[in-house]
């Protein structure tokens, strides 16, 4: 059964349709691109953010910008005389950097550098939208910042996002493509969002078009062209990609559609660890961990040889 707020939001759009679809697809994609509230939503996540505090502590705060906006990156340096890979770390929708301390601790004591984004409108970033354009923007401006990263980590929206850079999808923006990626619990593609709201907000079929056109205006690209898995299948780049059955906010089809994109990726199933506490658990992290000592390995070998 439908809430009160998304009545009065279907209606409002229903209302706006009746005199223009056009004006009610921008109005309803505004909606779509909003961030939840940076504040705890319970006493436990609270806690997360308290327990993260000494890691973020460490990290160098730096204001990157974009085309249309500015945002946050955590960097933390490699600790002394390692020699890890760069790696930028992407968290998901409504998350922040700080909900990924747990995996941050356990690549620098791999002896990574690691750079953690707060995505417009998320964490220590300003806004209260993002879109998919936007976040490939992000990941350009901290790519020249940077210099380039080794490998690139993104859960949910951020491994999407990330999938989406290297593919060069926005129009404007040139691939930025790592040596390795990691998907965690990450969408393969951009349609079913998009429908999945249609459908919630009842939205006509001249809407519903008006809707998706506006990824097109942003990026130059149609909503069916932001595709992960086609994207990764194609660039044969090594992908590992973990997710678990029983996540309840990515369907495990999503990872199905990874693993069958083409043989560069590799899919580990993580049950039992859902969509969020999978950042965090040990088991992840030690299969990253592995995953990145086999790029340190191949690296190492090519120098010898």
């Amino acid at each position: 059964m439908a809430s009160l707020a998304v009545k009065v939001v279907r209606l409002a759009l229903k209302a706006v349709a009746a005199v223009s679809a056009e004006a009610a697809g921008r109005l309803a994609f505004r909606i779509f691109c909003l961030t939840p509230s940076r504040k705890p939503n319970s006493a436990k996540e609270a806690a997360l953010l308290k327990a993260a505090a000494p890691t973020m502590e460490r990290s160098r705060k730096v204001t990157l910008s974009f085309a249309g906006g500015w945002f946050v990156a955590h960097h933390f340096a490699r600790r002394q005389s390692a020699e890890g890979p760069r790696i930028l770390l992407a968290h998901g929708w409504g998350s922040r950097s700080a909900y990924l301390a747990t995996l941050i601790d356990g690549l620098l004591a791999a002896g990574a550098e690691v750079v953690a984004l707060d995505w417009p409108g998320h964490g220590a970033s300003p806004g209260r939208s993002l879109t998919m354009p936007q976040a490939v923007r992000a990941i350009d401006a901290a790519w020249r910042h940077f210099d380039g990263f080794d490998v690139g980590i993104g859960h949910s929206f951020g491994g999407a996002a990330l999938a989406c850079a290297a593919g060069a999808v926005v129009c404007d923006v040139p691939a930025r493509v790592t040596g390795k990626l990691v998907l965690i619990g990450a969408p393969s593609e951009m349609t079913w969002l998009f429908k999945g709201f249609g459908k919630m907000m009842a939205l006509a079929p001249a809407t519903q078009t008006a809707f998706e056109g506006m990824v097109k205006r942003l990026s130059g690209r149609r909503v069916e062209d932001f595709d992960a898995a086609r994207i990764l299948g194609m660039l044969r780049k090594p992908v590992l990609v973990i997710h678990a059955e029983d996540d309840k906010e990515v369907s495990a089809s999503h990872a199905r559609r990874y693993g069958a994109a083409g043989p560069n990726v590799e899919l580990s199933w993580a049950n039992g660890f859902g969509h969020r506490r999978i950042v965090s658990a040990e088991p992840v992290i030690d299969r990253i961990k592995a995953f990145l000592g086999e790029a340190e390995k191949t690296t190492h070998l090519r120098r010898i040889a």
